[in-house]
């Protein structure tokens, strides 16, 4: 071999060992300039191999290298592999830029976990009150409720069963309320007293659906208990002690006329229907149920009270020995007192009294209801404020009330000038608040039905 063939062989070699690096951007085009550089080298092969024949003839008389050719070949076909290997090594070297470094990954902080005890607490303790509340709700005014009358009850619109209640003033909240019995149809002869049924004097008409016990009937001064249904005559109920789930109790005397009559007709145990004429009802009193009334009445028991205190002589007018104050009040000792110490305006008042109209008539009294009154004195009739306060613990006295001092034409009320017959039993501390008074009291507004 000459020297030319070992410098031409060193210039070729000479490129692939010292091919520089290229940057991310330049090594994408590496195939193809990895290409060209292939077929140049396959070109520049061709001419070593048109050059290695000349001078391998030219030679062959001195020397005849046989084998040299083949080996150029073999050496042509390893390059071609390290350069296959080279380029691989560079699409390597693409998918991570040269001098970019991996970031470290900061740990991920731990978030303390939070306390969620007090939530449940609190969650515990609303639930707490909200049952607390709505049993209240439920249950207010189921204890100690004595009728001393009878009241009608406006009956709502019944609410399909499972709907939610509306919020309402009564229900601001929309609880979920004590749930009511259905009301209780009425009689197919709710429309008219049937022929079979019995007749009064006054019109009153009834009949027996339950035979009863006993042969003793009340009177009208008798203190009964019961259980009542009360219809119009186009069926609309509109009050019940049975839909209540608890029976009424009142002084018979206490009543509408034709409760009054129509019950001293029955004795205990009996269930009897009665159509009470409007003028033995309400009388077309506003805000009462109009015109003949029907009621299914069960009589459970009776208790009869002391007879009602005859009407006093001068009930017509205060007599000229009866002492007079500066607003027209007149009152007369009827028994003195043991005690010196006169109740202020502001206290409780324990008493016993009966009211009558000028006429004679009896409205009310807690003398046949067997039971004394306790009420603040600031919160009755202005007479009475101002009556009682002359009186002593053990003291009676009769007083004559101008009408500007009692109900002032009230309607529903007892009118005109009115008479009590008071005996103080106690003088009591200054309520917090008023208690509930019975109807026909002189706090409560008006005289029972009657």
């Amino acid at each position: 071999m000459t020297k030319e063939d070992d410098e031409k062989r060193s210039e070729e070699e000479a490129p692939e060992e010292a091919e520089p690096e290229t940057d991310a951007d330049e090594e994408e085009d590496a195939p193809e300039a990895g290409a060209e550089d292939d077929s140049s080298d396959e070109d520049s092969s061709d001419d070593d191999s048109s050059e290695d024949a000349e001078t391998a003839a030219a030679d062959d008389e001195d020397e005849k290298p046989v084998e040299k050719p083949k080996k150029k070949k073999k050496k042509k076909t390893a390059k071609a592999a390290g350069g296959a290997k080279k380029k691989t090594t560079k699409k390597k070297a693409a998918s991570s830029p040269k001098g970019k470094t991996a970031k470290p990954v900061a740990a991920k902080r731990e978030e303390p976990e939070e306390n969620t005890t007090p939530m449940i607490i609190g969650a515990v303790v609303v639930a707490a009150v909200a049952v607390v509340g709505l049993w209240w709700w439920n249950n207010r005014g189921a204890e100690d409720e004595q009728l001393t009358t009878l009241e009608t009850e406006e009956i709502g619109e019944e609410r399909p069963e499972g709907e939610a209640p509306p919020n309402t003033p009564q229900n601001p909240f929309g609880l979920p309320q004590r749930e009511e019995p259905a009301g209780i149809p009425a009689p197919p002869d709710v429309a008219a007293p049937p022929e079979s049924a019995s007749r009064t004097e006054s019109g009153l008409a009834s009949r027996v659906l339950e035979e009863g016990e006993g042969d003793d009937h009340p009177t009208e001064n008798a203190r009964v208990t019961v259980h009542y249904t009360g219809w119009t005559t186009d069926g609309q109920m509109f009050d019940s002690s049975q839909r209540r789930g608890r029976p009424a109790t009142f002084p018979l005397n206490g009543v509408i006329p034709g409760w009054t009559e129509g019950v001293q007709l029955m004795v205990v145990g009996e269930k009897r229907r009665f159509w009470i004429p409007e003028a033995l009802a309400y009388a077309g009193r506003p805000g009462a149920p109009q015109g003949m009334l029907v009621f299914d009445v069960e009589l459970l028991e009776f208790e009869e009270m002391p007879p009602p205190p005859e009407a006093p002589s001068d009930v017509a007018a205060p007599p000229a020995n009866a002492q007079r104050t500066e607003s027209g009040l007149a009152s007369r000792v009827l028994e003195r007192g043991t005690g010196s110490e006169h109740p202020a305006e502001t206290d409780r008042v324990r008493v016993h009294y009966t009211g009558w109209t000028t006429d004679g008539e009896m409205f009310d009294s807690s003398v046949t209801r067997g039971e004394p009154v306790t009420f603040p004195l600031n919160r009755v009739i202005p007479g009475w404020t101002e009556g009682v306060q002359l009186m002593v613990v053990g003291e009676k006295r009769r007083l004559w009330i101008p009408e500007e001092l009692a109900y002032a034409g009230r309607p529903g009320a007892p009118q005109g000038m009115l008479v009590f017959d008071v005996e103080l039993l106690e003088i009591l501390d200054t309520p917090a608040a008023p208690p509930g008074m019975p109807p026909g009291h002189p706090g409560a507004g008006g005289g029972s039905p009657h």
